[in-house]
């Protein structure tokens, strides 16, 4: 019998299946591969936990999990885990060109990306395009920020 689909905001928190795609495509990027223990000590959670989201996020059809063996994004889960580092490469580089702190840049990033609209996040990346193309504008606007 087929597995049924669910949308992966039916998963949960769709926070919590963004930042699972989000390290999963990281540790892909970086190792060539991921693995739940992997997973677990990027996150920080316990191995059983992943171990329980990772089987949610195989049959929601986003990635493939072997036990034991490791697991592959799917080609749906490859595409949205892309836009969701995008999105947090322009949040951090926005923030970032503010000439804000770097920790302060990391904690407003995690909280703000999960929650921004699309028109907002377009906004943004109007913004950060202009400002990076108007060097004098980007200095006026730090040294107002300092």
């Amino acid at each position: 019998m087929p597995r049924k689909k669910t949308s992966y905001s039916a998963l949960g928190s769709s926070t919590a299946v963004e930042d699972y795609l989000e390290r999963i495509l990281e540790l892909i990027n970086s190792k060539g591969y991921a693995r739940v223990v992997d997973i677990a000590a990027a996150l920080k959670i316990s191995q059983a936990s992943v171990t329980n989201m990772v089987q949610r996020l195989d049959a929601e059809g986003l990635l493939k999990y072997e036990k034991y063996r490791g697991l592959i994004l799917t080609a749906t889960g490859k595409s949205l885990a892309h836009k969701i580092a995008q999105r947090h490469k322009l949040l951090t580089d926005f923030l970032g060109l503010l000439g804000l702190d770097d920790r302060v840049i990391f904690h407003d990033v995690e909280g703000m990306e999960h929650h921004i609209s699309t028109p907002t996040l377009r906004a943004i990346e109007a913004l950060t395009y202009q400002l990076r193309r108007r060097p004098a504008l980007l200095a006026e606007l730090q040294a107002a920020i300092a």
